[in-house]
């Protein structure tokens, strides 16, 4: 199935911020929203940046009104995912995207916005995995910022290289982007927003996971044939991980790499996506090319 891309937002263009997992309020993005308005953009905030239920922005049913409301709206050229959290999960399925389908239009966001990158691209559309505007001006974060600009304003894409890893495996592959959040990744499995990975280049990051977790969920991977098949892998930040008081023994890098050993594609380690303040933007869906050499690792378009 080929990928449809949405058009390039262009100055004037509305963009509305929803958050369909965790809550937020109006004043914890006004930073965000002063830089999307200096970026030309007008800015309208969903229902959902209100909403206040236990974690969540508001019930269920409200975020995901929220949501249909923005992906049906054809005056909303860009939807932006406040933040991560929990959630998105328990929403996807109650939305209708044939108004979307017939013009699509930008979904941005990382984290537990996983779920709809991977949603999205089951369905054959294009979106951003890149920083969300709760985290706009994070420290050392401006590129990040810069990328995620890029994108959704059509620009060139430009190269993403990692410094050389030890674990690196040798190779080059040409496939579309796929991937995100691990722990998302593994927990949608199975259902409707699940993303064939075959043929693809594959990318993983995660925050905040015991390690034994990130090697039963790589070990659910395997097992489900979901690396069978796969052209490239990227591994970003593996971030804030814990361990119990026996020590696993191994770090998430080598937990990877342990399944990765039992296939031939090209690996590349240290790359900057994640939950890092380095966290460049990466189009799901678009095709790019993964070098691994003895410089490093390298995605280019």
């Amino acid at each position: 199935m080929p990928v449809t891309f949405p058009p390039a937002l262009q100055a004037g263009h509305r963009v509305a911020i929803v958050s369909p997992a965790r809550k937020i309020s109006a004043a914890d993005l006004a930073p965000a929203i002063a830089t999307l308005e200096s970026w030309g953009l007008e800015v309208v905030l969903g229902e959902s940046i209100a909403g206040d239920f236990h974690q969540f922005a508001g019930p269920d049913d409200l975020r995901r009104r929220d949501f249909q409301q923005q992906l049906d709206d054809p005056g909303i050229r860009a939807i932006l995912c406040a933040r991560g959290g929990y959630g998105t999960a328990r929403i996807v399925d109650g939305l209708d995207f044939t108004a979307f389908r017939s013009a699509p239009k930008w979904v941005a966001g990382f984290s537990d916005i996983t779920v709809l990158n991977a949603h999205l691209l089951a369905l054959g559309h294009a979106s951003i995995h890149g920083v969300m505007p709760v985290l706009f001006h994070q420290e050392g974060g401006e590129l990040a910022l810069e990328t995620l600009r890029r994108a959704l304003f059509g620009e060139a894409f430009q190269s993403i290289a990692a410094a050389p890893h030890a674990l690196n495996r040798v190779g080059t592959a040409t496939g579309e982007l796929v991937g995100g959040n691990l722990s998302l990744l593994q927990t949608i499995t199975g259902t409707a927003s699940q993303a064939s990975f075959a043929g693809r280049i594959l990318f993983l990051e995660d925050l905040d996971e015991y390690l034994y977790h990130v090697d039963r969920m790589m070990l659910h991977l395997h097992r489900s044939g979901q690396l069978q098949g796969l052209a490239g892998l990227v591994v970003g930040h593996f971030s804030q991980m814990r361990d119990n008081a026996i020590p696993f023994g191994v770090t998430a890098e080598e937990i990877i790499d342990r399944y990765a050993q039992l296939y031939n594609f090209p690996v590349a380690y240290g790359f900057p996506v994640g939950h890092e303040a380095d966290n460049l933007a990466l189009v799901v869906g678009q095709t790019v090319t993964l070098t691994v050499d003895a410089s490093g690792g390298r995605l280019t378009a």
